[in-house]
């Protein structure tokens, strides 16, 4: 039994935002559909996926990075607090508690890091600290 949905309602389909590292070496963001043909109609599951452990972060009020790669694939989920990342060009995203990413901004092969060029930077927002669970992919 499917559902039909409208695209903007459309529960059968799990939004991947990755983070990315493109051709020219700089991050950006797309988003990825993961369908959830698992489970039941009351608990929709995606295939399993690999990881390779987790790790919990606690950031402090005025928390922010420098521009860095990420050093492996991970998903980044949001517990609280908030998280801004911001690419080159001034281009920046605030994820929310509940919400996620797929951080695959990593160093393209034989490049050195070059802060003009490559990564990304993360910051905490708002009143509160920002806490994130980190899964590698």
């Amino acid at each position: 039994m499917t559902q039909q949905l409208t695209p903007e309602h459309d529960v059968t389909i799990f939004s991947k935002v990755i983070l990315f590292t493109g051709p020219d070496g700089r991050a950006a963001f797309r988003q990825e559909p993961i369908s959830l043909p698992e489970g039941s109609p009351q608990s929709m599951l995606s295939a399993l996926m690999p990881s390779g452990g987790y790790q919990l972060r606690h950031s402090p009020v005025g928390f922010r990075s420098q521009f860095h790669c990420s050093p492996h694939g991970q998903w980044v989920f949001i517990l609280s607090g908030q998280m801004e990342i911001g690419l080159q060009g001034g281009v920046s995203r605030v994820f929310k508690p509940g919400e996620h990413f797929y951080s695959a901004d990593t160093l393209p092969e034989g490049a050195t890091f070059d802060p003009a060029v490559h990564g990304h930077w993360s910051c905490q927002v708002g009143h509160d600290p920002l806490v994130t669970l980190f899964i590698r992919g």
